[in-house]
């Protein structure tokens, strides 16, 4: 189901692989997404298969590639940024927060049957509100997914061992690193330049970076430009040389040996399986 408040795009869906065999995703590709997952289900997220131990929420940005292989019972939530982003919020709660842009792993967050419990009932009521057609419905909307967000953030901060009031500076810091590979992963590739913008030494932000993350800045900065390749290579038209440029790699030898070394496949290979 989808509404649409002037420009503005709500809309949730079951997710499963019966339900999306018409490739309804391709239609919201530009929607930001909140995804709840099953217990047990198997989906895969920009390439990399997972297998869902626990109930999960999984934070989406437009363009990443995301599909079911074997999830029932999932349920999908999307919206536009008019909808919600175009608002000022909160920093942690804008689409741009720790949830999202998030550089350090894909972010799944795990639940226990009793956090299971809250977002099922938080989706049930968003589904329940999309059946109403009157003045509030919008607000009312617009409201409850921002309650969704912030009952998770306070999942992934006691997740990350970041709840404590005393550590906000860290997780600001965190979004500030993440939010800047997001912004120049393309033309910045190294250590020291991200060091340089948030006013640190590449030692300080290493060590910074180990709070959370078992990779280095370099490892994340890498793995930013890798899954651009990749999503470059399956989904265009562009020549090796095209995406190598659009990288910033004027050297499309550098680059091939760049990918491969990386995703034990040449571009050309990897582009085949696609």
């Amino acid at each position: 189901m989808l509404k649409e408040f002037s420009y503005k795009q709500f809309g949730n869906m079951e997710f499963s692989k019966s339900a999306l065999r018409d490739k309804s995703l391709t239609s919201i590709n530009d929607h930001i997404k909140i995804l709840f997952i099953p217990k047990k289900a198997i989906i895969q997220v920009d390439f990399k298969e997972f297998k869902m131990d626990m109930d999960a929420l999984l934070f989406i940005n437009p363009k990443v590639v995301l599909k079911p292989c074997e999830t029932v019972e999932g349920h999908l939530i999307h919206f536009n940024r008019d909808f919600y982003c175009i608002q000022i919020h909160d920093q942690e709660v804008a689409c741009d927060g720790i949830l999202y842009n998030n550089v350090f792993e894909i972010p799944f967050i795990a639940l226990d049957n009793s956090q299971s419990q809250e977002i099922q009932k938080i989706i049930h009521d968003i589904q329940t509100e999309m059946e109403n057609e009157d003045s509030s419905t919008e607000e009312m909307l617009r409201t409850l997914l921002k309650f969704l967000i912030l009952k998770s953030i306070r999942i992934w901060k006691m997740q990350h061992h970041l709840a404590d009031t005393r550590q906000e500076a860290d997780v600001q810091f965190l979004r500030k690193f993440s939010q800047l590979v997001e912004q120049h992963y393309k033309t910045h590739h190294g250590v020291a330049d991200y060091a340089e913008l948030l006013f640190v030494t590449p030692k300080n932000l290493s060590k910074k970076i180990g709070l959370i993350s078992n990779s280095s800045p370099n490892q994340i900065i890498k793995d930013r430009i890798i899954l651009e390749s990749k999503r470059l290579l399956a989904y265009t038209t562009m020549t090796v040389k095209e995406i190598a440029y659009s990288l910033n790699y004027d050297d499309d030898a550098y680059f091939n040996r760049f990918f491969t070394k990386h995703t034990g496949l040449s571009p050309i290979s990897f582009r085949s399986q696609f």
